[in-house]
């Protein structure tokens, strides 16, 4: 590991002014060190942004959404009783990055600046219509999560910008979202395949009004899928509703063969995960308890 500046600002301003030139930008560090390490990213400068008040901001409204800061550690969200009830998509997917120490540190921000095809925050966050709110030398803008990434590592940040928070809208009344992944056993957890869906009820909770379906590890990002959600709108909750939004998602996903599975594994799992967390979603919709079933 090469030699590298430290720097800990205590406010946006500084923090972007620390940026750009050779600078990375971490909270927890879960993912840098070990890409420091490894020799894949040499920075000159580390700017760690856990004391920037902003990053830190966890705030949730009922009528306004939700606000997670780029530096807010996954304890922190999983252990909200507010986003607990609320947003139980999201507790799915912050309690299984890592185990608890890796949850004390890493961040929701840094999984998504990461940009790995199979970063777990991911998915859920899309089918939750959240969006990425950033800051730089230029000033402010928002990118929908689903544009966040580009391909494998790389993502919308340009030089001096910094991933500020994270806005997720309002829940709805009967709507739910759930998230699942595969893994080949817990020594690797490395999703092999992910899925995140949420759905909106009918006031009877007996047909899907909107949904909207996510996928990781099956593209060179992870991959919105209007196609599924597109196939549930209108339609009633049945079995066979879902199954044709599991087909439209495995029709959308591009899988590869790696160390973790095969392709045709991968394709197979698109199919099966996305009618489970369909179901979940649905459950929550109506007001039920479900197994995590990860």
């Amino acid at each position: 590991m090469k030699a590298f500046d430290y720097t800990a600002p205590t406010s946006l301003r500084d923090a972007l002014g620390q940026l750009g030139n050779g600078a990375r930008a971490f909270a927890g560090g879960t993912d840098v060190l070990v890409q420091m390490r490894a020799g894949r990213l040499k920075p000159d400068r580390l700017v760690d942004i856990k004391r920037v008040p902003e990053l830190n901001e966890l705030r949730y409204d009922a009528s306004k959404g939700l606000t997670i800061g780029a530096a807010v550690p996954c304890y922190r969200i999983y252990e909200n009783a507010d986003i607990q009830k609320a947003y139980p998509g999201i507790v799915d997917a912050a309690s299984i990055i890592g185990g608890i120490g890796i949850q004390g540190r890493a961040t929701l921000g840094g999984n998504l600046c990461n940009a790995s095809p199979s970063g777990d925050s991911i998915p859920v966050l899309i089918a939750l219509g959240a969006t990425a709110n950033i800051a730089g030398p230029k000033g402010t803008r928002s990118v929908p999560i689903e544009q966040f990434c580009t391909a494998p590592g790389r993502n919308v940040l340009a030089s001096g910008e910094l991933l500020v928070s994270i806005s997720v809208p309002a829940s709805p009344a009967h709507s739910g979202a759930h998230y699942q992944r595969f893994i080949p056993r817990y020594e690797m957890d490395i999703a092999v395949v992910g899925v995140g869906a949420a759905v909106q009820l009918s006031a009877n909770g007996q047909t899907i009004q909107s949904a909207r379906v996510a996928l990781a590890a099956v593209a060179p990002t992870p991959l919105f899928v209007p196609e599924a959600g597109a196939a549930l709108a209108g339609k009633p909750a049945t079995d066979e509703s879902l199954a044709a939004a599991a087909e439209a998602a495995q029709r959308a996903a591009k899988p590869i063969s790696d160390m973790r599975g095969t392709a045709a594994q991968r394709h197979h799992l698109v199919g099966v995960l996305t009618r489970r967390v369909l179901q979940g979603a649905i459950a929550r919709a109506r007001g039920e308890e479900i197994d995590r079933g990860h």
